[in-house]
């Protein structure tokens, strides 16, 4: 059976001051009115039903995702005590599921991207599908082609090809420097790695068995006892994630696994990492000002980015180039080349900022 599961855990630090440790970016209601972990679960629609629909978040998130996601059971959202990077929350999942359906095929969402068409996206999604019923040894990922020599993402050169847009993923690369992402683009070989997938839950088990053996034995443990810790042993779950090896699924297995398989996703994907990458989902104005906010008025403003989730009135005046987020508490305001560094300026001054350790 196909089952999916939605990855929403990252706190979203690079989208302060709207992002914060206690409602992450992927809950921002940004879009029409929906939250990007509403919009990731109506791009699963008619792919997926509900009782085969997983969320894996932090704990400290559920009440908010219950409440996000009613259509999805509860017991298919899965808390981790702690963020311990994608290799250990696909792992998690993948024995929790196995659990219930040994057999099943798993495919791997994001709930922090912003991707469209829809007709696109679920004519991929049901194309990994099925080279996965055909290849039920390989793992799958999604490349999108990329639309500019971006040096934020990393990515996928393309091998020989098996079928319609199916291919064998010949090299992953990390994030290049600007001349080496010109290259890529102009050879028409490589792709943006999504961190999407599909694979058999055997398959990705037996892939961290061999690559990641003492956090596959710790990960199968903890989906064993995970009923009985989620009623009263919290701390012992919490614990016992604490010592899994911190490391994505990309280092961990894709880059090394000599069986995967790209499927080329040909839709408009955005991945909504800084205050520039949301200001690019938006339809800029005359002056080139990209505004989601209910109410903003720029004058003699240029290439401004302006967020805002409440009625609260921004005047820009005079200004370009500038990224203006406003919070019921808090107001952001830096030129657009320095909205990379938000996270960093987080990190440093997370109590002065009232936001404790980040």
């Amino acid at each position: 059976m196909h089952h999916a599961v939605i990855m929403a855990g990252g706190p979203g630090t690079r989208l302060w001051p709207l992002s914060r440790p206690s409602r992450p970016k992927q809950l921002l209601r940004l879009f029409g009115g929906r939250s990007l972990l509403q919009l990731a679960r109506e791009r699963l629609a008619g792919l997926f039903e509900p009782a085969n629909t997983w969320v894996i978040t932090s704990a400290h998130y559920i009440e908010q995702v219950a409440g996000e996601l009613p259509d999805v059971p509860r017991d298919n959202l899965i808390g981790e005590p702690s963020a311990r990077d994608t290799a250990n929350a696909i792992g998690l999942a993948a024995n929790l599921l196995a659990r219930r359906d040994a057999v099943a095929t798993m495919a791997v969402f994001t709930a922090d991207h912003l991707i469209r068409p829809q007709e696109q996206f679920a004519a991929a999604v049901r194309n990994a599908l099925d080279a996965t019923d055909q290849h039920p040894h390989s793992l799958v990922t999604f490349g999108i082609r990329p639309r500019s020599p971006h040096t934020g993402y990393g990515y996928l050169r393309r091998g020989a090809r098996l079928g319609s847009k199916l291919y064998r993923v010949a090299e992953f690369k990390e994030k290049p420097n600007l001349e080496t992402a010109e290259r890529y683009l102009a050879s028409g070989e490589y792709y943006w790695n999504s961190g999407m997938f599909v694979w058999r839950v055997t398959t990705i088990l037996g892939a961290l068995d061999r690559l990641l053996p003492d956090n596959a034995a710790r990960l199968r443990d903890l989906a064993a006892h995970w009923t009985a810790w989620q009623r009263g042993g919290g701390a012992a779950a919490a614990h016992q994630y604490e010592q899994l090896r911190k490391i994505s699924i990309d280092y961990a297995i894709m880059e090394k696994a000599d069986n995967v398989l790209m499927v080329e996703m040909d839709c408009e994907w955005q991945d909504l990492g800084s205050w520039v990458a949301v200001g690019e989902t938006a339809t800029p104005d005359g002056a080139g000002n990209a505004i989601l906010a209910p109410r903003a008025l720029p004058v003699e403003a240029e290439r401004n980015i302006v967020v805002s989730e409440s009625d609260h009135l921004l005047v820009l005046f005079g200004v370009s180039g500038l990224v203006v987020v406003h919070a019921d508490d808090a107001t952001l305001i830096c030129p657009r080349e320095h909205a990379q560094r938000v996270k960093a300026l987080v990190e440093r001054h997370a109590k002065l900022l009232g936001l404790g350790d980040c």
